[in-house]
């Protein structure tokens, strides 16, 4: 049974990015380290988004940007700037052909392909049981998600943010690659949050995607036939598609933290580090991470690395909402971004806004469904 000071399980945005800080930091140059995942890394099996002020440390990763962005409802549409941000796409077999094998290379770092099965703490260490083996660690960091643990309790409403999205090639130059389409609720709601989501990379290449901030899953063939749909009638012309991508988020403000240990941390979604409001995730695991490494060397407790403010009660409100009336989601998105700048609804949904700008956000919305999800919270 090999014995490592720490494993980190899963090769995600939150593992890659932390393996990559603790190899390159002389402080963690004599600990061992293991990373455990499933695959090989070598598909493009995800897309991160995110929007950031001027440059970044991904930009030479980043696959398209976009300076403008486009929301719509049912009869209202608007095309807006959102300088000083700038709206980024990285693809994730981009992340994994950068930070994999620079990872591999640190001396102290050890990667194994093998799938995780358990993650037990005893006495005086952790014990992971993979597919093939045990390891031990003094401390592990783990991105496995077990969903049971939001949905065996009914305090925090688990909803989903789930979406299909075809990467299509069109016949015509139909896209506008200058403005990405952030969200478009003009198509049928039936009783739910329902929008599309398109990011063009060309006039004749885009990512066509069709998502839902819902509590159920629909069939497959559900979100085939929204994506065509669309596609007939806002593109009207013939496509091929050339990669699909399907994914889930939880939207919750469920406390993952609480799960933590003294030896076991979870990162990531696993960690609660997904928007609860919006499913976006990468940008703020990007941010965690280095506040972790700084957390571990100065010898603070895992379990005490957590930061509770306002912003996840306003998240909570609207997943209180959404829960009770799924309808409601279009008209409260609609109303934020057409009575209020793009630039203030980004600053407020990455957490930077003040006082003064969360009053302005807050009451965009009509108040009442709002107002009825505080009083429910309250008493």
């Amino acid at each position: 049974m090999t014995h490592y000071d720490y494993i980190i399980v899963g090769a995600g945005a939150a593992g890659l990015l932390l393996a990559d800080a603790l190899g390159r930091d002389a402080f963690f140059a004599g600990k061992s380290i293991l990373v455990l995942d499933k695959a090989n890394k070598s598909q493009n099996d995800r897309t991160w988004c995110f929007w950031e002020k001027g440059p970044g440390p991904f930009d030479d990763l980043i696959h398209k940007t976009w300076d403008t962005i486009y929301v719509a409802g049912q009869q209202w549409e608007k095309s807006m700037e959102i300088t000083p941000y700038t709206y980024k796409m990285l693809r994730g077999i981009d992340f994994y052909n950068y930070y994999v094998p620079k990872v591999k290379a640190y001396p102290n770092i050890t990667w194994v392909k093998e799938e995780v099965q358990s993650v037990r703490e005893k006495e005086h260490k952790v014990e992971v049981v993979t597919d093939a083996q045990t390891y031990t660690a003094e401390h592990v960091f783990s991105s496995l998600y077990d969903p049971s643990r939001p949905y065996s309790q009914k305090h925090y409403p688990v909803l989903q943010q789930h979406f299909l999205g075809w990467f299509v090639k069109t016949e015509k130059p139909v896209f506008n690659e200058g403005e990405a389409t952030f969200m478009d609720f003009s198509v049928p709601q039936n009783g739910n949050t329902r929008f599309m989501y398109v990011l063009p990379f060309s006039p004749t290449e885009a990512l066509v995607e069709y998502t839902l901030f819902s509590e159920h899953l629909l069939e497959l063939s559900e979100y085939e036939e929204a994506i065509k749909q669309y596609i007939k009638e806002r593109l009207n012309t013939a496509y091929k598609i050339t990669e699909t991508e399907f994914g889930t988020i939880p939207m919750t403000c469920y406390p993952f933290h609480k799960h933590n240990t003294e030896r076991i941390f979870h990162m990531g979604i696993a960690g609660g580090w997904a928007k609860p409001s919006t499913g976006f995730t990468f940008y703020n695991t990007s941010q965690q991470i280095p506040k972790l490494v700084a957390h571990i060397k100065a010898g603070k407790p895992l379990s005490k690395f957590y930061h509770k403010d306002r912003f996840l009660f306003y998240d909570m409100l609207l997943l209180d909402i959404l829960h009770k009336d799924n309808a409601l989601g279009a008209s409260i998105f609609v109303s934020l971004f057409k009575r209020r700048k793009a630039q203030l609804i980004l600053k407020f949904l990455e957490n930077e806004t003040h006082l003064w700008e969360e009053l302005q956000i807050v009451t965009a919305p009509k108040p009442m469904p709002f107002i009825r999800a505080l009083l429910g919270r309250i008493f």
